[in-house]
């Protein structure tokens, strides 16, 4: 917990996200009285797991609504997990992506910097980057120094928000940090996400068979990792007493098509040449070319080290979903603490 604060407060911004239900426990068990900004009421299936999360209307777009969100729950510690987080969408309307990941960030920043100088106390931040600001990286593996070179619009707002991050640190002292999140994916996941897309096929496959799952670039690699680990590393940040960059990622590489194989396989399929079709719809203007995150300062700053291996998040997210199609209580160790 964040020094001199007998409870200290925390406030994240898009607490009703995967991320953030899962940063709200981690947060909790360290003794936090965490409040979550929200633009409406959270989906009903999340809205279990905030049950202990003071919850508070706001919208990055609105400085006074972030105004008032700083104000009501005068936090120690402000985390922003707010974003419109598909790539895929950033194309369809890059400027909501940029008004929001970028532009939205700013406006946090400064209304943190003014609080800090109205209530005459530090406030520690953290902003939740994302390796797609690598773009096509000129290095394997990344680390925080990988030239940022975007090659997308949630890239390229994502990078406005890094760059920003590190100037109010720098130049206004503000106790920034930016953690580079790789993918990283859970339960929890929404089914736009081609992670939970394919677990929930594979489920719906072994339990009702049906069409068979429809995906876009097969050989795709991504650096997955579990969002429980990943928060883990924002809860330490906040508690490191010098702000920084850190690029936090499993290390490790797989493809969609790796994905896919263990998802059917876990659910009892096997021939899982005969449950995948590809689709040229779905697949990106530009992919990002090979994202593997060397996440060597977070283990050394920080402490952190994931927990939850490839298979072991790709098994859990299927449990889940299997429980789901099956009509029976989701109960897995990768899902967050009820409160």
């Amino acid at each position: 917990m964040t020094p001199g604060a007998e409870r200290a407060r925390a406030l994240v911004l898009g607490v009703a996200g995967q991320d953030g239900v899962y940063l709200a426990a981690a947060l909790r068990r360290r003794g936090y009285s965490v409040f979550g900004m929200v633009q409406t009421d959270p989906d009903p299936a999340l809205a279990t797991w905030l049950s202990q999360t003071q919850l508070v209307i706001g919208d990055l777009q609105d400085a006074d609504s972030v105004t008032a969100a700083l104000a009501t729950a005068d936090p120690d510690v402000v985390i922003n997990l707010a974003a419109l987080s598909s790539v895929a969408a950033s194309w369809a309307d890059p400027e909501s992506s940029a008004a929001v990941n970028a532009f939205g960030v700013l406006t946090v920043l400064e209304r943190i910097r003014r609080r800090q100088d109205d209530v005459g106390r530090q406030i520690r931040f953290i902003q939740a980057s994302s390796a797609e600001i690598f773009g096509n990286p000129t290095e394997v593996p990344q680390c925080e120094t990988t030239p940022i070179a975007p090659r997308n619009p949630y890239g390229a707002a994502k990078a406005f928000a890094h760059e920003m991050t590190g100037m109010y640190r720098s130049a206004l002292g503000v106790h920034a940090s930016s953690l580079v999140l790789f993918n990283h994916e859970s339960p929890l996941r929404p089914e736009s996400f081609v992670t939970r897309k394919i677990t929930k096929a594979a489920a719906r496959i072994a339990t009702t068979g049906g069409s068979p799952l429809v995906l876009g670039n097969l050989e795709a690699s991504r650096d997955w990792g579990f969002a429980g680990d990943y928060v883990e590393a924002m809860a330490l940040a906040l508690e490191c007493e010098t702000p920084g960059d850190y690029v936090v990622a499993s290390g490790s590489q797989h493809t969609v098509r790796d994905f896919a194989v263990r998802a059917l396989s876990r659910a009892g399929i096997e021939d899982w040449q005969r449950w995948v079709q590809t689709d040229e719809s779905f697949m990106r203007p530009t992919d990002a070319a090979v994202l593997l995150g060397d996440s060597t300062k977070a283990k050394l700053d920080l402490g952190w080290l994931t927990k939850v291996s490839f298979e072991e998040l790709v098994d859990g997210m299927v449990d889940v979903d299997l429980d789901l199609a099956r009509g029976l209580p989701m109960s897995n160790a990768l899902l967050p603490t009820l409160e």
